[in-house]
């Protein structure tokens, strides 16, 4: 009898055991699946909403094919004939096998730059007939604290997607031989730090001849560019190579690409479209370009210490006190996200328009930001759009951050000892001095040292790792932003004077995809704009609604013809047109209306596109009609549509819809005005 209920224990034992085993296998099998499942697990997340961001929209949906929806998203007729063609247009050799030498090429700088500078080299090394190396951002690999799984160029882009693009156009490799490798080592081979903006005879007169005598030599670039933007006629195929580098052969890394493709699946959930702003106000940029004056406090003066920093070092060579109101009378600061958020509203976008942040920094934080929430009830950034623990992944393995770097320091506790104090005499003995506080400096930009010292102190381990990681975090954002149903930039200058992130997004769309909406305001047009009803901005009239709407609208064409005068000259990416594009011209532009051009040719004519589409393209659905022809003469002065901009974002009463639908029927009755 007692056997048996010994055994019956131990069976009960085994069958316990067993199933806390299988427990434990579950919860790591469900483990297992949370953190390699990414897909799974985000369709997850989103059921729940685990993202900080919850989308509010109005009760009516604007019709698709509604005049005021072709308005605000719909796309630029004019430019619907120009498409992406970066083939060589010509005899194009493929790269030969005895090669000149190696070219090993170190990149600084951020995210712009480091794309604009692996066009050129890679454009450089073709002229040269020299062999590539796969070149070597320097901001990722000489910082301590930064992963060591991800550094250099594959730390940002996928080196065999670069390499496989590029097999006939040059010979790329990895790293150097191995005898050469002892030999850069050994600091015994060639450095050329190269000028911004070189011409390629530069190369050919001064690299070449010492390329060919050492077999390799070593470029530090270090502006954002080492070839001149536009090039001589004979070297057109450089320009078309330049184009498939990077439209092409640079792809971000796998996992970064990915993030950037879910969040893009989190923002059309909703089924609308959305717009990418690019606030462009950076430190760097409004030290170089004088607003200091946009700020207050200390960031007013973090910018005037960032300027004397570069009249040091011959970067600029102004004065140090710059009069910031002028400045921006005349184009040269930034937009603000207030103004540009009041452009958006004025021009017709609704207060539930979801609008994505993009971009690395935002001087000044988010309060600068506060107004355009208040504008737009939908806006997000890639922080709201995805959880830490997606963005920590991206990062690899990174080493502990060394606990040692000053911290806070702790609250004084005040000891009152009354006894002692009533009798220590006659007359009070003052108290000993207090100990001296260690200097802290808060890392995200409201520095002690201001005050205090000419120089910055020196980075810590956490600010080298986040400038690293913003490499990754502008990845993300650039994808999105080229992707936008509208862009719109505040800023499209960095802080040297050439063409920023936001530049690089325009010209990208305009390859890509040339008839998307992408707004280039006049900025010395829309201040002047804006100081005529400054204080009481959010009561406009409808004459200066109409001035908005005709500037915003034409901005779509001028300010790319104007693109083309100025941002070329200092970056082909920024404008690659026409030497990355091609016609297919209308039905309606034949030689029978030669005597009275169309639009579109003129359009076309002022770009300078000169090259046809090759016959396969010709196959393709044209997309023009007389329809889309004459959406861009839809004619602003709509008195209803001026309510939805005195509209209170709050509110949601039925009234909206009738606005909507009264709006849609004159600008419909108006299109079929003009189109007769």
């Amino acid at each position: 009898m007692k056997e048996g209920k010994a055994f019956l224990k131990s069976k009960m034992k085994w069958v316990g055991l067993v199933g806390l085993v299988l427990s434990v296998f579950s919860l790591f099998v469900h483990f297992l699946l949370a953190r390699f499942t990414e897909d799974g697990f985000s369709e997850y997340q989103s059921s729940i909403t685990i993202f900080s961001w919850r989308p509010v929209f109005e009760a009516t949906d604007l019709s698709r094919t509604s005049p005021l929806y072709r308005r605000l998203w719909g796309p630029v007729g004019q430019l619907e004939s120009l498409h992406p063609h970066a083939n060589p247009k010509g005899y194009y050799a493929d790269p030969s096998a005895q090669s000149n030498g190696y070219i090993f090429v170190r990149i600084q700088g951020g995210f712009h730059e480091i794309r604009s500078s692996i066009c050129d080299v890679v454009a450089v090394s073709r002229f040269l007939n020299a062999t590539l190396v796969v070149p070597e951002i320097q901001q990722t690999t000489s910082k301590k604290g930064i992963s060591s799984q991800f550094k250099s160029f594959a730390y940002l882009y996928n080196e065999e997607t670069f390499m496989a693009a590029l097999v006939k156009d040059v010979n790329i490799v990895k790293t150097l031989p191995k005898s050469l490798k002892s030999a850069r080592r050994n600091k015994e081979i060639p450095v050329f730090r190269v000028p911004y903006a070189a011409s390629p005879y530069y190369y050919l007169h001064n690299v070449l001849p010492i390329l060919i005598k050492h077999s390799v030599v070593e470029l530090v670039v270090s502006d954002g560019g080492c070839l001149q933007a536009i090039l001589p006629s004979d070297l057109e195929e450089y320009q078309s190579l330049r184009c498939r580098v990077a439209f092409h052969a640079l792809r971000f890394r796998q996992d970064v690409q990915d993030l950037a493709t879910n969040i893009l699946h989190r923002l059309r959930a909703p089924g609308r479209p959305f717009i990418a702003f690019d606030p462009g106000m950076t430190r760097d940029a409004l030290a170089y370009h004088g607003c200091s004056e946009l700020f207050q406090d200390v960031h007013a003066e973090l910018i005037q210490h960032r300027r004397a920093w570069m009249r040091k070092r011959g970067i600029i060579k102004g004065q140090l006190s710059v009069n910031s109101a002028k400045q921006r009378l005349k184009g040269s600061c930034p937009l603000t996200p207030e103004e540009v958020g009041i452009l958006l509203r004025a021009y017709g976008y609704s207060w539930d328009t979801i609008i994505y942040v993009s971009g690395g920094e935002v001087f000044g934080g988010q309060r600068t930001l506060i107004p355009l929430h208040g504008l737009f009830e939908n806006v997000v950034d890639r922080t709201s759009l995805s959880t830490s623990w997606e963005l920590s992944r991206i990062y690899g393995r990174e080493a502990n951050l060394d606990e040692s770097y000053p911290r806070a320091p702790p609250s004084a506790q005040v000891e009152t000892k009354l006894d002692a104090w009533k009798n220590s005499g006659p007359r009070p003995r003052p108290l000993p001095p207090p100990p001296a506080r260690p200097k802290t400096y808060n890392i995200e930009g409201w520095w002690g040292w201001v005050a205090e010292s000419d120089n910055e102190p020196e980075s810590t381990v956490v600010e080298l790792r986040t400038n690293a990681h913003k490499l990754l975090w502008e990845a993300i954002d650039y994808t999105v932003a080229v992707e936008a149903d509208v862009f719109i930039p505040g800023f499209d200058s960095d802080g040297k004077g050439h063409p920023n992130f936001a530049s690089l997004v325009m010209g990208h769309r305009l390859y890509q995809s040339a008839a998307s909406k992408t707004y280039r305001p006049d900025r010395k047009e829309v201040v002047r704009l804006l100081d005529q009803i400054h204080g009481h901005i959010y009561h406009a009239n409808h004459s200066w609604l109409t001035s908005i709407r005709r500037h915003m609208r034409s901005s779509l064409i001028d300010g790319l013809i104007e693109a083309s005068n100025k941002s070329k000259s200092s970056s082909l990416l920024s404008h690659p047109v026409p030497e990355c594009s091609c016609l297919r011209p209308n039905p309606s532009d034949t030689l029978s209306n030669a005597s009275t051009p169309s639009v579109h040719l003129q359009v076309h004519a002022a770009l300078g596109v000169v090259h046809r589409c090759p016959a396969w393209m010709d196959g393709e659905k044209n997309l023009s009609s007389n329809e889309k022809d004459n959406e861009e003469d839809i004619d602003e002065n709509d008195p209803s549509s001026s309510r939805l901009f005195l509209q209170h974002a709050g509110s949601h009463d039925a009234g909206g819809e009738d606005i909507n639908l009264k709006e849609e029927s004159q600008f419909e009755d108006q299109e079929e005005d003009g189109g007769d």
